[in-house]
């Protein structure tokens, strides 16, 4: 199903049957971005509604000829980036490195086979696993896109803190991914 100009022009009117196509189809594209934030489905669909409602308000200033899947995601993703920033002060604190050179040695990439063996959901599983920050910096950084000033910016962190969360992220998921790789191979012998 694809989301028509008509489709949404009728939302901005409280049709409320196209608000409920608009709800269905943007529930199938954006809640695997909350979920990529939130560590449990009723967090998740908690912050899909609340960016589903700055999407319904966003339509009466949108144009007509947007790409509305790419809207949506832009809006929700910052939606999720302002839940975190109301958040912020429940989220736990993390020690900030002074090193750069700890920074630099630990935002290099590693290949591991046990990524390319563990596909998608399972990566992303652990991933829920990581501190709230480092996973949300992780989330940003590899899966949006976003730079590490834009993120710092956003999260309203230093440069240097945001690329320290990356690299424990990666830190913490090549271990992960280690002890699962040694786990297959104890299972196959």
């Amino acid at each position: 199903m694809d989301i028509t100009p008509e489709i949404l022009k009728a939302c901005t009117r409280d049709d409320r049957k196209a608000i409920n196509l608009l709800y269905e189809y943007g529930f199938r594209i954006l809640m695997p971005i909350c979920f990529r934030y939130n560590n449990n489905e009723e967090d998740a669909r908690a912050s899909f509604n609340a960016g589903f409602i700055k999407i319904l308000k966003g339509l009466e200033k949108a144009d007509e000829k947007i790409n509305f899947d790419a809207w949506a995601k832009r809006i929700m993703v910052n939606s999720l980036i302002d839940e975190y920033r109301k958040n912020k002060k429940y989220n736990a604190r993390i020690a900030r490195s002074d090193s750069e050179a700890e920074l630099d040695y630990y935002s290099t990439g590693h290949n591991n086979e046990a990524e390319s063996n563990l596909g998608y959901e399972n990566i992303m599983m652990l991933v829920k696993e990581l501190p709230t920050t480092t996973a949300h910096v992780f989330n940003l950084y590899v899966i949006e896109g976003y730079t590490h000033k834009e993120i710092g910016e956003q999260l309203e962190m230093s440069e240097g803190t945001s690329k320290w969360h990356l690299s424990t992220a990666r830190k913490l998921l090549r271990e992960k991914l280690d002890r699962l790789e040694n786990q297959n191979q104890r299972m196959v012998i």
